[in-house]
């Protein structure tokens, strides 16, 4: 029998399903877009090249591409592409990863003497079966289609390297750089050896589709084939177009061991806005550390479906560049555990 107590469970029912309805068509209505976001202070530059596309309803793929190109291509950016500091052998060592709206992904890692390893990744994607090349491999695929070797190696990081050399003291041990830090005077320590400065860049564009781009010469120094977050999807990129995407700064070791980017991702489809959601995938990099991480960095920037956008890092002095029809040049500073 229908009685009265169904009529009205039923009735409230469908009230809260038509004032759902309502908040979700306000929210979809409000969606900031087209709007890019990316890692530290050089992402301004970056986002700039980005808007060019946004701005003229191109899509989020092709304008992550072109924005973190803007950073490979800058001499003067030792952390990224052409002028990064070499590993210890004094080989200059990119890596880098693409992602689209539709889960295609492509990624090189260790690539040698090709400037856009973002460009060679969405090849990587597009025309490949595969996801990832990596070495040797990832250079013969570049050659052939088309990118020219280049020698990456800068005067100036080739002479901060050989300065470097004088006085490093390596062993094969994980997160060596932290350890050879002369905290005392680190401004004598030559080519700011304990960067770990990747960019990182997510885009939503006009059409309301997500896409990203991370893109690194790695860690200073390193052992030679290192490889670090920034190519491997789901920890330095992640991207799902109903939720939101993710990236990635700092010792990728630690974001590889929590799948970090892809943590953020999924914390988001939770519910968790942006900013709350890279903090908890920071917390749980602390929480599993044994020891201090008074000395380590790690830092993530989200942005979601609707636009937001929000950052958290361990350490102080994690910046991120934002770029909407509001405004082009924002630099936020991220919050942080420290």
């Amino acid at each position: 029998m229908y009685n009265r107590r169904k009529f009205i469970q039923t009735t409230a029912l469908s009230a809260a399903i038509v004032t759902l309805s309502k908040a979700c068509i306000s929210k979809s209505s409000s969606i900031n877009k087209p709007i890019v976001i990316s890692t530290w202070d050089f992402g301004v530059a970056a986002n700039a090249e980005a808007w060019k596309t946004l701005s003229n309803k191109g899509k989020a793929l092709d304008a992550v591409e072109n924005g973190v190109k803007v950073a490979e291509a800058d001499v003067k950016n030792q952390s990224v592409g052409y002028g990064g500091l070499p590993d210890r052998d004094g080989i200059v060592t990119l890596d880098a990863s693409i992602m689209d709206h539709l889960g295609n992904c492509g990624a090189v890692l260790a690539l040698e003497q090709i400037k856009h390893p973002i460009s060679v990744a969405r090849l990587v994607m597009e025309q490949t079966p595969h996801v990832m090349l990596a070495g040797d491999g990832a250079l013969q695929f570049a050659l052939e289609q088309g990118f020219k070797k280049e020698n990456l190696l800068t005067e100036k990081s080739k002479k901060d390297w050989l300065e470097w050399l004088k006085t490093a003291k390596y062993n094969p041990v994980s997160n060596i750089e932290n350890k050879l830090y002369d905290k005392a005077a680190p401004e004598r320590l030559p080519g700011n050896q304990f960067n770990h400065d990747t960019i990182g860049m997510l885009a939503l564009d006009a059409q309301g589709n997500l896409a990203g781009a991370c893109t690194t010469s790695g860690m200073a120094y390193k052992l030679h084939g290192r490889v670090g977050d920034s190519p491997i999807i789901g920890a330095g990129l992640y991207i799902d177009n109903e939720v939101g995407g993710a990236t990635s700064t700092g010792v990728g070791e630690e974001v590889v061991r929590n799948v970090g980017s892809f943590l953020v991702v999924e914390l988001m489809r939770q519910g968790y806005p942006p900013e709350e959601a890279c903090k908890e995938a920071v917390m749980r990099i602390i929480k599993k550390k044994t020891n201090s991480t008074k000395d380590l960095q790690v830092g993530f920037l989200a942005l979601s479906k609707n636009g937001e956008y929000g950052a958290y890092a361990i350490q102080k002095g994690f910046t991120f560049a934002v770029c909407d029809s509001q405004k082009q040049d924002l630099i936020i500073k991220g919050k942080s555990h420290y």
